[in-house]
């Protein structure tokens, strides 16, 4: 069975993974020799991110910018479902930069003010107003979902959106409207988007089922459908033991008529089309079998 890399881990985790998290993925020795070797850069108290963080900041004082987006989404400890490919950095609309620096970073132009603005990165309220306005859907959602489940005040992330106006904010509100800080990470968030846009599923992170008796917790379930889905890979079930408890929960859902579907990281993030295909075909299905019921009653 494979194990992931301590990389590997923190990238399907988002960027920026608890202590604990991490040690689940990879083992306390990996995680212990990847602090050591400095393949993880402490955020804050048992909160861990990648060296590209620490490039990152680099990259924008050399421009005197400031972190922004999802780069400063991570810099507050939040997930992101995918690693931007060079740091955001917001810079004011006259700052003029060679060739060279422009390159080394994706740039944004704007005039923050000083309530933007905390140390070397956009404050959370901007950051999230900036990841909601322009990221698409499943990206956003990840943030948001992250930025809840880290602490962040579910009112005032209404309050910010509602506040919004200009280009992006019938987005931002939509996606601060569906945010929900229960989504155990990016993936999941990943996972729930494309739930989010097929007609007919109604699925809420980490339900506990009793169906009488416990059955679980899994990561999405629609109740009136009877349908939980799971964001799974076979490495992150860690070991056998794991790997044998999951599948006597699998097989005691469908036992008491639940339908059972895992999608693989790989899935979800690649081929959301197929995806979205097989749950519409589930949708389908399964009120079908409603509506059968429903008349033999």
């Amino acid at each position: 069975m494979h194990e992931p890399t301590v990389e590997e881990a923190l990238a399907r985790l988002g960027g920026v993974a608890r202590r604990e998290k991490l040690i689940a993925a990879c083992g306390r020795a990996a995680v212990d020799a990847a602090l050591t070797a400095g393949r993880l850069v402490v955020l804050a108290r048992g909160t861990y991110a990648g060296p590209a963080l620490d490039a990152s900041r680099a990259a924008a004082a050399a421009v005197s910018g400031v972190l922004s987006h999802r780069t400063a989404a991570q810099a507050w400890g939040w997930g992101v479902l995918s690693d931007p490919e060079r740091p955001d950095v917001t810079l004011p609309k006259d700052r003029r930069l060679s060739a060279e620096r422009r390159a080394s970073i994706t740039m944004h132009r704007t005039d923050l003010g000083p309530d933007d603005v905390d140390g070397d990165r956009t404050s959370p309220d901007r950051t999230l107003a900036d990841c909601l306005r322009t990221l698409p859907f499943a990206e956003a959602l990840a943030v948001a979902d992250s930025a809840l489940r880290e602490g962040y005040p579910p009112a005032r992330l209404q309050a910010l959106a509602r506040d919004l106006r200009g280009p992006g904010a019938a987005r931002a509100r939509r996606t601060a409207a569906l945010a929900d800080g229960r989504a155990a990470n990016p993936f999941e968030s990943a996972l729930r988007a494309i739930c989010l846009e097929v007609d007919g599923l109604d699925v809420v992170p980490q339900v506990t089922i009793r169906d009488p008796h416990l059955l679980g917790r899994p990561d999405l379930t629609d109740v009136r459908l009877k349908v939980v889905l799971e964001a799974d890979s076979f490495e992150w079930h860690g070991d056998r033991a794991a790997l044998h408890r999951d599948a006597n929960r699998y097989n005691a859902l469908v036992a008491a008529g639940w339908l059972v579907l895992r999608f693989s990281w790989e899935e979800v993030m690649f081929h959301p089309e197929r995806v979205r295909a097989v749950l519409e075909a589930v949708v389908a299905a399964r009120t079908e079998q409603l509506c059968a019921g429903c008349r033999a009653a």
